[in-house]
């Protein structure tokens, strides 16, 4: 019986929405989260070390950003269109804001770690398609 070897991810963009997903970037079959933020050490389906990404503060900025983009319209408009008063208004958006930034920050943190295992970076010492040998 022969082993069948993860897909490697044809594209930056593919590895991405792995990453996005939650999934292993590298073979897109196991989590790449043991708890919410948390990745694994390695994947169990490929064995990739995940231990020397660093995202540090990426993710949230990227959360922030675009939960800033669809927020502000929102804020905006009710501000425009309603008479509402400004602490209503700020009660109204606080949950839809802190889910959007919850929900989106594992996504960005998949992302980002994909982005830096595709490229090489930091502890992840060869980008795709270099590490096709079997060790």
């Amino acid at each position: 019986m022969t082993a069948t070897r993860p897909a490697l991810p044809r594209s930056l963009v593919q590895a991405m929405a792995r990453g996005g997903r939650g999934r292993c970037p590298r073979c897109g079959q196991a989590r790449l989260f043991a708890r919410w933020l948390k990745p694994v050490d390695h994947c169990p389906a490929c064995g990739q070390d995940w231990r020397g990404h660093c995202a540090d503060d990426f993710p949230p900025y990227i959360a922030i950003l675009v939960t800033g983009h669809v927020m502000a319209p929102v804020l905006i408009a009710l501000g425009l269109e309603t008479t509402l008063s400004a602490p209503v208004m700020m009660a109204l958006c606080l949950v839809p804001t802190a889910g959007l930034v919850l929900g989106l920050l594992p996504v960005a943190k998949g992302a980002v770690i994909a982005l830096q295992w595709w490229l090489g970076l930091h502890g992840f010492a060869t980008a795709p398609g270099r590490d096709l040998v079997e060790k």
